[in-house]
């Protein structure tokens, strides 16, 4: 495993009920920036995609958005951060998101959210990568997720070994915390697609 310099957030563009998501998700992008990590996320300037970003960039971090062209205007794509990469599909932004990541934390947010949870996870079933897989829950929105995946290896779809393909992380601060214990870390490089 390589150490964790980018960080990937695949999170919401909506900003879900009460102000918890919102707080978490800015709270992410300060830390973020705050321990020197570039965050990698949607390129949208709304809900909580925007609020990472926002507070990332208030932190005076590196923020790169990966947005396809034809959600530009969908997701009031964000032109106030470091670097704004447009896509020809969301294929190519999960890829670009991909090879511009160290680790990936998926926090809250919607189908979107989910699909790129599942394929990462996916991928590194599949050993296409090594890279962290950090899930954060807040105020235990990632639980059903979380039931699912248990429920897939308790009906024998995976096996009981692909719970270790991810982490579930408590809280914000739980997972800074771990995503500075993995900056640290040493060891073979990652395979990359």
């Amino acid at each position: 495993m390589s150490p964790v310099h980018s960080v990937a957030v695949f999170c919401g563009s909506r900003p879900g009920h009460g102000p918890a998501q919102l707080e978490a998700a800015a709270a992410l992008g300060a830390g973020l920036a705050k321990a020197g990590m570039r965050l990698i996320y949607g390129g949208g300037g709304v809900g909580l995609m925007g609020a990472v970003a926002a507070a990332a960039m208030a932190g005076g971090g590196s923020v790169v958005g990966v947005i396809p062209e034809f959600l530009m205007r969908w997701e009031v794509a964000n032109r106030d951060v470091t670097e704004l990469i447009v896509t020809d599909s969301m294929h190519s932004r999960k890829r670009r998101m991909f090879d511009l990541a160290d680790a990936f934390v998926c926090f809250s947010g919607g189908l979107g959210t989910l699909d790129e949870t599942f394929e990462i996870i996916t991928w590194r079933q599949l050993k296409l990568h090594d890279k962290p897989i950090l899930i954060t829950d807040i105020d235990g929105a990632a639980r059903p997720l979380v039931a699912l995946l248990d429920a897939v290896v308790a009906h024998g779809f995976a096996p009981p070994d692909a719970r270790h393909l991810y982490e579930v992380i408590e809280g914000v601060p739980a997972t800074l915390a771990r995503l500075k214990v993995l900056a640290t870390a040493r060891g073979a490089a990652s395979v990359r697609l």
